[in-house]
């Protein structure tokens, strides 16, 4: 008897969870963006919480675009933002799925800012809660001098390199003139990437997007006045609006992406945010919390004065 009961629970998974088999019909499919965005695999770090890999939302995508009774996507965005590389791959991902036919319809939680705000800007639809906050359209790269710090607790660093800016971002000193230049110019450029793709996304005039696109956050009402969003509304409202642009009579029933299968786990392939540890790279980044979380540096942002930050938008 236990073992038929754990098959019949295996099937469950495979087909649609805990909840029930699902017989077929036209669904829309439910993929959720919780936390921090890095570039590779889901999981989470130790300090920042959840943190979803675009190789996982891109997955999850693709399955929906490959299923013939999925109709649309109900992006769900709870997340500050992260890697550009990770957040341009599931824009992407999305446009693709638009490509082939499905409606795309983005609902905003607590907070899509930054790249969260940036997978979202290529959907049918754009749905917010009044108080959310999005926006924060802009790339940052930071850095740190600790040679004060290494000369109190007597540390020397000398450095072997190939070249003259292989360690334009090493702790140990000041940034160089050319570093700055090389970083602001790479700031630049992954900036006005950002820009290009939210006005395509948008349908909005480059010169609209960038005078909203100083960095700063934006509640759900100001996003709608400022064409950043589409309508105030939750998860519920942006659900329906998903059925109605697919097509489908009623209330959509929809098909959950992201949390592993029962078998998946019998079967040991888990692979969740609650169990993998992730590592946060370095990279270029939209965001001012995941760029400190990157060098291991939590403590509240120092003044502005006091910091390296080339490139801030």
């Amino acid at each position: 008897m236990l073992g038929i009961f754990l098959v019949l629970i295996a099937i469950m998974g495979t087909f649609g969870g805990i909840d029930g088999f699902e017989a077929g019909g036209e669904r829309i499919a439910l993929i959720r963006v919780d936390g921090m965005i890095v570039a590779g695999e889901s999981g989470f770090s130790m300090f920042g919480g959840a943190a979803t890999g675009s190789d996982d939302i891109v997955d999850q995508i693709d399955s929906a675009i490959d299923d013939g009774n999925v109709k649309g996507i109900l992006l769900r965005v709870n997340s500050p933002g992260g890697s550009a590389a990770g957040s341009q791959e599931i824009y992407s991902a999305v446009q693709r799925a638009r490509k082939a036919g499905k409606i795309v319809v983005a609902s905003m939680a607590d907070v899509a800012a930054s790249g969260g705000y940036y997978v979202a800007a290529p959907c049918d639809s754009i749905f917010a809660d009044p108080a959310t906050l999005t926006g924060s359209i802009g790339a940052i790269a930071i850095h740190e001098d600790l040679s004060g710090l290494f000369g109190k607790i007597g540390i020397d660093t000398e450095i072997i390199k190939s070249g003259e800016l292989k360690d334009m971002f090493q702790p140990a000193g000041p940034l160089s003139p050319e570093a700055r230049d090389v970083i602001t110019t790479l700031i630049n450029e992954v900036f006005n990437q950002f820009v290009n793709h939210v006005a395509e996304g948008r349908g909005m005039d480059r010169e609209a997007v960038l005078a909203l696109a100083d960095g700063r956050v934006y509640t759900g009402q100001q996003a709608k006045e400022n064409g950043l969003i589409d309508e105030i509304g939750g998860f519920h409202e942006a659900l329906i609006q998903a059925g109605k642009l697919a097509g489908i009579s009623g209330k959509p029933q929809l098909k959950k992406y992201g949390p592993p299968s029962v078998l998946q786990w019998l079967l040991g392939e888990v692979s969740s945010v609650r169990q993998r540890e992730v590592t946060v790279t370095g990279g270029l980044l939209y965001d001012d919390f995941a760029a400190r979380l990157a060098q291991g540096n939590l403590h509240p942002a120092p003044p502005a004065a006091q910091r390296t930050r080339p490139g801030d938008m």
